[in-house]
Parts: structure tokens; sequence; C-alpha cells
């Protein structure tokens, strides 16, 4: 926004509006005494909450006269910004910094900083609460227009946030191996088909990436939403610490690739028994369809607009956990999960049930990643109750993730555990 030089100039003459905010930089030696760190916190996560806008740090915003930053102090000033945009504003607030000079009044070149600040998917909340930009100024929102935001950027569930426009992004954006796997050229015009798939959509004029988009076609989908990756880690023993830690990993891109590298962890991380005859058959600890159906259900079913809160998969001796951010969608609940379906990203789960798990998905008995009538919980406990001989326990904590224990085989007396290879 406003990024030629020229252009910005004229915008700033002109003065401050919805789009512009100006502010003098002040500095004590290294340290920036002005603007207040909370005061700036409030001005962008008002402008994030309203529009696309830009911010201009070393800009007098009553003069409009350009009084620029030091440029040794650029670096001082910049990581003010950002801690305040990490640290102030909840959830974080995405912005562009960018260096740029403009003439002062007689002509001379003086550094400021040019903060692009998105409208965001979220709603953010500031030191001084919920802002609004109106015109020149911030104002703090009332109770009815904050309950109408949270409606409009789909925190309120009232609409389906995996459809929601990714502010500042477009195709560009995405990865083209991982959009194109889901066209066909000679068919249709590509870009046509990805709207049908909710993978694009048209916002105030612009074409915009999807939530969806964003979680199946971007290798790095944390940069717009946090928390969209997931963690594993294999304990030894039956307690999670960190001191019998055996194994960990990171996961993120694509969801499909996020689904099976969990899949592909837990299983290298099992162990092997066999359970006594006639004939012995061999046995892994946990059912491989089971850990598929219940890394596909955390994965594609999880909450995407919380923020920062990532999928965790534990394993120990004794069970495996799964925890996925966000509540059981509508009015699902632990005692009616294997017998009602609800889906919480429709769009998501449109695109799963027709994408092919291929060979990295051997043992998971599934040829797509999900099933249209969606038995993936009945499948989870049908396999844990075989294999171990217990149901799989369902928890929801605070109302704000859910956590599934599916239990491990017994390794009693009935089962010799393999010496060659304590895993897979």
């Amino acid at each position: 926004m406003f990024d030629a030089a020229d252009e910005l100039l004229d915008k700033i003459r002109l003065g401050e509006d919805n789009a512009l905010e100006l502010k003098v930089v002040t500095l004590s030696g290294a340290k920036v005494r002005g603007p207040a760190r909370d005061d700036l916190a409030d001005e962008l996560a008002a402008i994030a909450n309203t529009s696309d806008g830009v911010c201009v740090l070393g800009v007098d915003d009553k003069t409009r006269d350009v009084v620029g930053i030091p440029i040794p102090a650029l670096d001082s000033v910049e990581t003010f910004v950002r801690a305040l945009c990490d640290d102030s504003v909840k959830p974080p607030l995405r912005v562009h910094i960018l260096r740029i000079e403009l003439p002062d009044a007689l002509g001379t070149p003086r550094a400021v900083l040019k903060i692009d600040v998105p409208r965001s998917l979220f709603v953010h909340k500031s030191p001084g609460g919920y802002f609004h930009r109106i015109g020149s100024s911030k104002r703090e929102m009332q109770p009815d227009l904050l309950a109408r935001l949270f409606q409009q950027r789909s925190q309120a569930r009232i609409l389906r946030f995996d459809e929601a426009a990714v502010p500042d992004t477009s195709l560009t954006d995405l990865e083209p191996a991982q959009w194109q796997r889901f066209v066909t050229p000679e068919v249709e015009e590509p870009v046509r088909t990805l709207h049908k798939r909710k993978i694009l959509t048209s916002d105030e004029g612009h074409e915009r990436v999807t939530v969806t988009g964003a979680l199946l076609c971007s290798m790095h989908p944390e940069q717009w939403l946090p928390g969209a990756s997931a963690r594993a880690v294999r304990f030894r023993g039956t307690e999670q610490d960190s001191n019998y830690q055996m194994d960990a990993a990171d996961f993120t891109g694509p969801l499909d690739q996020q689904i099976l590298g969990l899949y592909a962890f837990a299983l290298r991380n099992m162990r092997r028994f066999v359970r006594e005859g006639p004939p012995p058959v061999e046995v892994t600890q946990f059912a491989p369809r089971a850990v598929f159906e219940a890394v596909v259900n955390a994965v594609v079913h999880r909450d995407y607009s919380i923020h920062g809160s990532r999928i965790r998969l534990f394993l120990f001796d004794d069970r495996l956990e799964l925890y996925s951010p966000g509540a059981l969608p509508n009015t699902l609940s632990v005692d009616s999960i294997a017998l009602r379906q609800s889906t919480r990203n429709e769009a998501i789960k449109s695109i799963m049930v027709k994408l092919p798990v291929g060979e990295a998905g051997a043992g998971s008995g599934r040829g797509f990643y999900m099933e249209a009538q969606g038995d993936g919980v009945p499948v989870i406990n049908r396999e844990t109750k075989a294999l171990a001989g217990r149901a799989p326990v369902w928890r929801v904590i605070d109302n704000s993730e859910v956590l599934v224990t599916i239990p491990a085989a017994s390794d009693a007396s009935e089962l010799r555990a393999l010496a060659y290879d304590p895993r897979v």
C-alpha cells in the first residue's frame, strides 16, 4: 500500500485518515522514548481490526513534516515495533516493516520506517482494549460492533473459518506444485477451479488465498496461521519428561504432509511384539489404522482460528496421546463422537476425501485421506480394542482442546518383545 515514494509523500501531505497513521520517533540513546509502546500497539491493532493501512514512523502527524529517524537507530526502532506486535497485541500482529528514505522540506533524504498493516484474519486486543479506526483516530469498539467483527472474522463460528480470505495474499503466495494437483487444466480454467475448491476467494475486489488454500498449498502455512504445525515426541517410560525423550520432530507444510509425517513418526517409534500362537502373530504397539485415523481427525478437524496452538503427538510405553486445538465442533460430545458426524472445516474435508494417500500411507487402510461418511472415530475405537483390549479415551480440556489417548498393546506374558528391533 502506497508502495511508491511519490504516492506515499502525496498521502502524507493530505494527512492522517483511515489508512494512514503518522508518528514522530524520539530517542534517548538507543532507547525509544516515543511513541509510547502501548499507544503504538493500540494504533496498529486498530488498523488491523479495520482495513489495510500504513503507519509511518519518522513523520510529524501535526505538521506532516518528514523528520526522519537516525540511521544508526533504525535497528532499535524496528526491534521495538516487532516486540510490541508480538507481546503487546493478542493474538500477535503480523506486519511488514520497510526502511525507506523520504525527502524533508528542504529535499534532504530522511530515513523512516513504513509499517504495512494488512486487515487481519483475527480480532486483535491491544493494551487499551479492542480498537478500530475511524478516520484519523482510533476508537474503542462498542460491544455490538465487536460482536459483529468477531462474526465477520469467523471466530464466532458464524462463518466457516477455513473459507475466510487471508489478508494481503494472492495465488503467487502458494506453491505451484501444491495447488496444481487440485486442478485439471484441460477440463477447466485453473483459477476458476481453485475458487470452486475454496482455495481462492474474492475479497473486496482482490483475489485472495483462503485459509484452506494456505493450509493445503503452502510450504509454510504458519506464516499466516501461527500454530498450523505439529510436534511429535517419543518418551521412554510413561511420564512426559524431557530427560527421557528418545525422538522428536516438528512438521509443517501442507496438511497432508503433516499427516504423513506424524504417521511415519508414530510407526518408526512403535515397539513390535510377537503374540504367542498358534501361529505366532507379530503385532505393533499401536494399531496403524487407528493411529492414521486419529492423526487425520486431529489435523483436519482442529480449530485453526486458535492462534499459536499446535497439534502434539506423544508416545509412551503404555499409550499414545494426541492433542488437537479446539473444542468438539457444534453439539458433539465425547459420548456421541463415535455415533455422530460434524465437520468444522468443510472446505478442507471436501478436498481430503478426494486426495489419494499413496504409498506413504501404507498400513492406513485408506485409498484417500478421509471417507465422506465419517467413519474415522469408529475405526479408531474398533482397531484399538481389537489390539489392546481397551477403547481409546476422549477428553475435552478446558473447552479448548481435544485429547485422545490410545492404549498400547499389552506387554504381558502372552506377548514376547522382539529383541532384534525395539521399533518399527
